[in-house]
């Protein structure tokens, strides 16, 4: 799925996804970063996973199957954005709140979803959110109202089981049980709670 780095000789950024396993396959995507600078002869990749130190580095395959599911890439930036947005996307996963041994939970989170949510929020020339099947993205420390880096998004968060989520990316969510139902404005469509986004 991803082109051998020497034939990909510029700086990209990934936000990749992928069904999980399981029954909470039925409801959720697992989903993580790849990144490469320029000239770099690899990719990175950044997963949170649910054993030992959770945030991982080069644990699995960039584009490898996630529980045999194929992934798919839900944000690309490349050239000279990717390259300037990196270091950035580093120091968030670097300052990300629940990056110790046990600091995972599969639900309400913090979990591989609530990891990447967090660097999407700190990153927010990224542009993206999550799909809404992204069981654990709408987890926020404890129960508080948070505001994206660049102030155009809006998250209240009730430990995780109840919430809402309104600006420029989200669009309007209302969040239950990590499950989230809205409308995307950005780019038109309904957000489905387990099945994802259908564009109008």
């Amino acid at each position: 799925m991803l082109p051998a780095p020497a034939a990909s000789p510029e700086a990209v950024i990934h936000v990749m996804a992928a069904r999980t396993g399981g029954l909470k396959g039925a409801l959720s995507v697992h989903s993580w970063i790849v990144m490469k600078r320029k000239g770099q002869a690899r990719y990175d990749r950044y997963d949170k996973v649910g054993w030992g130190r959770p945030v991982r580095k080069n644990e699995f395959p960039a584009d490898g199957r996630w529980y045999s599911n194929e992934p798919f890439f839900v944000k690309t930036v490349s050239g000279a954005e990717a390259e300037r947005l990196i270091p950035k996307v580093e120091g968030a996963i670097e300052g990300y709140m629940a990056s110790f041994p046990n600091g995972y939970r599969l639900w309400p989170g913090p979990n591989s979803n609530s990891f990447v949510a967090h660097v999407l929020r700190e990153v927010t020339e990224l542009e993206t959110i999550l799909p809404p099947n992204a069981v654990g993205r709408d987890y926020l420390a404890g129960s508080g109202f948070t505001v994206d880096e660049d102030g155009r998004d809006y998250h209240f968060s009730l430990f995780g089981l109840a919430g809402v989520a309104f600006g420029y990316r989200s669009g309007f969510e209302v969040h239950l049980l990590g499950l989230v139902a809205g409308i995307d404005v950005l780019n038109p469509g309904l957000k489905i709670p387990a099945f994802g986004r259908v564009g109008l």
